[in-house]
């Protein structure tokens, strides 16, 4: 971006948005890519522009998502399902654990937000691999907000949907109800915020939330009247590898108790 020429990021971004929807093409089609974020570690080869990427050798390496995610090919895994979480802090956390060793699974992190580049890349893997995905986000409107980036999509991407949304994101936690099924103590709460209240509300509005995964709103409906937050790293309050050793493995047994996770 031009300074001279553009005053923000956000010019730019409705720019090009509004070029995609004219030409009815996508942002790589017009190679107008970004610095990649993501992460992927874990049971998982591939080749990127004749760039091996040996996942497998090393479990608990972190390797950067590929930006020309359709360069991607000879896809190699022997992963029983791949987990997204939503920070790279519990990525981390999940390294030092050596979780991808007594998981036989991959995980990806979007570190926040995620970038187009890791949203496709997990679209392909679940094409290519026909994986169960589980998503791990913080039980705030924020967190919520990247869960349903994941499975649904993004507002300001929608004509980019179908090859951005990941339909068979299945929602593994953290949810409002674990507070006190995980017997977390009151100093892991934080009010909501006015804004975090605001943003909540604007989110049970969303029409996919009454049509297909009404047990979601359900959850966020309990978050906005309990009126409280809290992070996945609240769970390291009983040990620190309490959410490799006991939450996501629990919470993968249990998933199916949330039938909106079904596909």
């Amino acid at each position: 971006m031009h300074p001279s020429v553009f005053s923000e990021q956000t010019v730019v971004d409705r720019a090009i948005s509004d070029i995609c929807i004219l030409l009815q093409c996508s942002r790589h089609n017009l190679n107008v890519v970004s610095v990649g974020k993501g992460l992927v570690m874990g049971w998982l080869q591939f080749l990127e522009a004749g760039r091996k990427f040996d996942c497998i050798s090393s479990p608990t390496t972190a390797y950067t998502i590929p930006v020309h995610v359709e360069e991607v090919k000879d896809i190699v895994s022997v992963a029983k399902y791949i987990l997204i979480v939503e920070k790279e802090s519990v990525f981390q956390r999940l390294a030092n654990d050596k979780f991808c060793n007594a998981n036989r699974c991959i995980v990806i992190t979007g570190r926040g937000y995620p970038d187009i580049p890791t949203r496709r890349f997990l679209r392909l893997l679940v094409e290519k691999l026909c994986l169960p995905v589980y998503c791990l986000v913080d039980c705030d409107p924020y967190g919520f907000d990247i869960l349903t980036t994941y499975r649904f999509g993004s507002m300001q991407m929608a004509y980019d949907a179908k090859i951005l949304r990941v339909p068979e994101v299945q929602w593994l936690g953290v949810f409002p109800s674990d507070f006190e099924k995980y017997d977390l103590p009151q100093q892991c709460l934080l009010p909501l915020t006015a804004e975090d209240k605001r943003r909540t509300e604007t989110l049970l509005l969303r029409c996919y939330l009454q049509k297909e995964v009404p047990e979601w709103r359900l959850e966020l409906e309990l978050m906005l009247q309990k009126g409280v937050k809290f992070e996945i790293e609240a769970f390291s309050v009983h040990t620190l590898s309490f959410l490799s050793d006991q939450y996501i493995p629990s919470k993968i047994q249990e998933v199916e108790v949330l039938p909106g996770n079904k596909i």
